[in-house]
C-alpha cells in the first residue's frame, strides 16, 4: 500500500509543471489594420491558443461595432522525429466601422481560461479622412466622359521617398536611409523594373537584407492613406564634413489602368485595361555632417555605441614560441572602419601585422557585432616582461562625448627555450602558421644528379622544335577562340539571344518552386515572366514594348508555327486571368506547367 502511495505523489508530482506549463502558454492577441478611413469597414481579431469563455471587449469609443463575434476554430499536427504536437486555435472576429477622426487606442480585451483570466495586447488604430468625395467625383466624371483615353496618374497616387532616420549627424556616424514606394490603393501595380540606385557618394555604406517579395502595409502621408512598400535599406557613415547630397532613387513600375469610356453591353467581355510604364523618382536629400572634436590619443576611428576588451591567450611561454594578443571591439557603429589600436611592445618581442576577424550583422538598428584583432608575438629571451594597458577611445554620437576603455597591464613570464630551435613565421597568421625547424643546416645529398656531354643540348633537337612549334599552334588556337568570345560579348543582344532558353528554364524552375509550395499567384508570375523575357531576348524587343500582337506578328515572321503561336497566346491569357480572378482559373498548376515546359521547347526549336 505504502509503494502505491509513493507512486501516486510521484506521478502528481510529475504532472505539476506540466499543468504550470500549459497555463503559462496560453495566448491572447488582439489584431486589426493600423490606419481606417472615416466609414471604412474593418476586421478585428482575437486569437486564442486554448478554449476560452467570458470574452469581454474594452471600451470601443469612435466605432461602431456592426457585427461579431463570429468565432472559428483551427487545429495543426506537426510530427518532428517521431515526436507529434498538436497545436489549436480559436478566433473571434468584430467587424467594426470608424465613425471619426483621430488616434484610437484599443485597451486590452480580457477572457476566462480554465477559470484564471487573461488579457491581450493594446492595439493604436489611426483614423483619417477617406476620399469618398473625390471618388465621386472621379465616378461622375467617367460615366460622362464619353471619349476612351485612359486615366492618368498623378504624384499624388505614385512615388517614392528616401527616409533618414537622422540628418544632423557627426562623420562616421551611422544614417540608416529607407527607399519607400507609396501606391494609392486605386492604382494597380503589377511589376518593377529598370531601378536605379543613389550612388551614395561621400558614404561608406552597407545593405539591410529585406525581403525579396515587397510586403505593402498602410501608412498616412500627407493625410491620407497609401500602401507602402520598403525597396531597400542601407547604413550609411559619412566620410567627410559639410552638406552631402543624396542622389534620387528612380524606379520604373508597370501599372495597370482602366481606360474611361461609355458603358456597353461588351464591357464585361473585353478588358478595359492597358499596362503602362510609369517611372517615378524621389526627391534628392541632404546629410549635414559635423566634424569630431578635438580627437584624444587613443582614437581610432571608432563612432557609435562601443565596448573593448584585450586579453593573451597565455601569459607564460618559452623563448621562441608564440603568444596571441586578442583585442575585441563590439557594440553599434562602424565597426569596419575602426583601426588596429596600437600596443607598446617590449623591444625584446618580434610583433607581426596584425590579423583582423569580423563578425556583423546589418540590423534595422544599425550595423552591429564584434571586429578582433590578433596581434601575433614571440619573445626571443628568457625574462618577465610587463605590457602597459591598452587604451580605447571611441565617441558616441548620443553623448556626445569620447568614451575611454583601458585593459589590464599583462605581465609575461618568459622561461628559457630550446636553443637548437629557431622559428620561422609567415605573415597573416594562425597559431598553426608557425612553424618550428630543429636545424638550420642540411647535409649535402649526393649522387643526386648525373653529368651529360656538352655536344648534348636540348636546343636545336627535334624535341626542341615540337615543343616550340606546338607551343605557337596552342598560343594561336587560344588567341582566335579569344578574339571570337570578345566579338560575341560586345554584341550584348547576340549574348541574350543565347542564353534565352536558359534564363526561361530557371524562371520556370522559380515556377515549380512556388507550385510545390501552392503559391499559386508567384507560380503564375514566374510563368509569364519566363515568357515574355523569352520572347524579349530571343526577339530582340524590349519587356516594355512586347504586347500580345506584336508578339503574335514577329513570332509569325520567325516562321513559327500557327499553332504554336496560338499555344503561346493561350498560355499567357490563362495565366494574366488566373492572376486577377484566381478562382476561375481552369485546370492545376501541375497542367499549366507541363504545358509551359513543353511550349518552350516548341519556341525554341521553331523560331529562326
Amino acid at each position: 500500500m505504502s509503494n502505491m502511495i509513493r507512486k501516486l505523489i510521484f506521478s502528481v508530482l510529475l504532472m505539476i509543471p506540466v499543468l504550470f506549463a500549459g497555463a503559462d502558454n496560453v495566448r491572447f492577441t488582439m489584431s486589426g489594420p493600423n490606419v481606417v478611413t472615416v466609414g471604412e469597414q474593418f476586421r478585428l481579431s482575437f486569437t486564442l491558443n486554448e478554449r476560452g469563455t467570458d470574452l469581454q471587449l474594452p471600451e470601443l469609443s469612435g466605432f461602431d461595432i456592426l457585427m461579431g463575434p463570429s468565432t472559428s476554430q483551427s487545429s495543426s499536427i506537426q510530427i518532428i522525429n517521431g515526436k507529434t504536437t498538436q497545436s489549436v486555435s480559436f478566433s473571434y472576429i468584430f467587424i467594426l466601422r470608424a465613425k471619426q477622426e483621430g488616434k484610437f487606442t484599443i485597451r486590452p480585451a480580457s477572457i476566462k481560461v480554465d477559470g484564471k483570466i487573461y488579457e491581450s495586447n493594446e492595439l493604436e488604430i489611426q483614423v483619417v479622412k477617406g476620399q469618398a468625395g473625390q471618388q465621386s467625383a472621379a465616378s461622375q466624371q467617367q460615366q460622362q466622359e464619353p471619349a476612351a483615353v485612359a486615366t492618368e496618374l498623378s504624384k499624388d497616387d505614385l512615388f517614392v521617398r528616401v527616409e533618414l532616420d537622422k540628418r544632423d549627424v557627426f562623420r562616421g556616424e551611422q544614417v540608416i536611409a529607407t527607399v519607400k514606394i507609396y501606391v494609392s490603393p486605386n492604382v494597380p501595380i503589377t511589376n518593377f523594373e529598370d531601378v536605379k540606385l543613389p550612388s551614395y557618394a561621400g558614404f561608406w555604406t552597407q545593405e539591410i537584407e529585406i525581403p525579396s517579395q515587397i510586403s505593402f502595409t498602410r501608412e498616412v502621408f500627407n493625410n491620407k492613406i497609401y500602401q507602402v512598400g520598403v525597396l531597400k535599406k542601407t547604413i550609411l557613415f559619412p566620410q567627410q564634413t559639410g552638406k552631402i547630397k543624396i542622389d534620387p532613387f528612380e524606379i520604373t513600375c508597370s501599372v495597370r489602368q482602366q481606360i474611361k469610356r461609355q458603358r456597353s453591353f461588351f464591357d464585361d467581355f473585353f478588358d478595359n485595361y492597358r499596362t503602362v510604364s510609369a517611372k517615378v523618382v524621389s526627391e534628392p536629400v541632404t546629410v549635414s555632417v559635423k566634424e569630431l572634436p578635438s580627437q584624444p590619443d587613443g582614437f581610432y576611428g571608432g563612432v557609435g555605441n562601443l565596448d573593448f576588451s584585450a586579453s593573451f591567450d597565455r601569459t607564460t611561454a618559452r623563448a621562441n614560441e608564440a603568444l596571441t594578443l586578442r583585442m575585441t571591439v563590439s557594440g553599434t557603429g562602424n565597426l569596419r572602419l575602426i583601426e588596429a589600436p596600437k600596443v607598446d611592445f617590449p623591444a625584446d618581442f618580434e610583433v607581426y601585422d596584425p590579423k583582423t576577424s569580423e563578425n556583423l550583422r546589418a540590423t534595422e538598428n544599425g550595423l552591429n557585432g564584434s571586429k578582433t584583432f590578433e596581434y601575433l608575438i614571440i619573445p626571443r629571451f628568457a625574462g618577465e616582461y610587463s605590457i602597459p594597458p591598452v587604451k580605447f577611445v571611441s565617441f558616441n554620437p548620443a553623448t556626445r562625448k569620447f568614451k575611454t576603455d583601458v585593459s589590464a597591464a599583462f605581465t609575461l613570464q618568459i622561461e628559457k627555450g630550446d636553443d637548437s630551435q629557431s622559428t620561422t613565421v609567415t605573415s597573416a597568421f594562425s597559431k598553426e602558421d608557425v612553424r618550428f625547424i630543429g636545424k638550420d643546416i642540411r647535409y649535402i645529398k649526393q649522387n643526386q644528379y648525373k653529368l651529360r656531354e656538352k655536344e648534348a643540348s636540348f636546343y636545336g633537337s627535334p624535341s626542341f622544335w615540337f615543343a616550340y612549334i606546338g607551343s605557337a599552334l596552342i598560343f594561336f588556337f587560344i588567341f582566335i577562340v579569344y578574339r571570337k568570345k570578345l566579338r560575341e560579348n560586345a554584341d550584348l543582344q547576340l549574348v541574350k539571344n543565347k542564353k534565352a532558353n536558359k534564363v526561361a528554364r530557371k524562371r520556370l524552375k522559380e515556377a515549380a518552386n512556388s507550385m510545390k509550395h501552392q503559391k499559386a499567384e508567384e507560380f503564375y508570375e514566374a510563368v509569364l515572366k519566363a515568357f515574355w523575357g523569352y520572347l524579349s531576348d530571343k526577339l530582340s524587343i524590349p519587356v516594355a514594348d512586347l504586347n500580345r500582337d506584336k508578339a503574335t506578328a514577329t513570332l509569325a515572321k520567325r516562321q513559327v508555327s500557327e499553332e504554336v503561336v496560338s499555344e503561346f497566346i493561350s498560355m499567357i491569357d490563362t495565366c494574366e486571368f488566373a492572376r486577377y480572378a484566381p478562382s476561375a482559373a481552369g485546370g492545376t498548376l501541375e497542367e499549366l506547367y507541363r504545358k509551359s515546359v513543353d511550349l518552350m521547347g516548341k519556341l525554341e526549336k521553331q523560331i529562326r
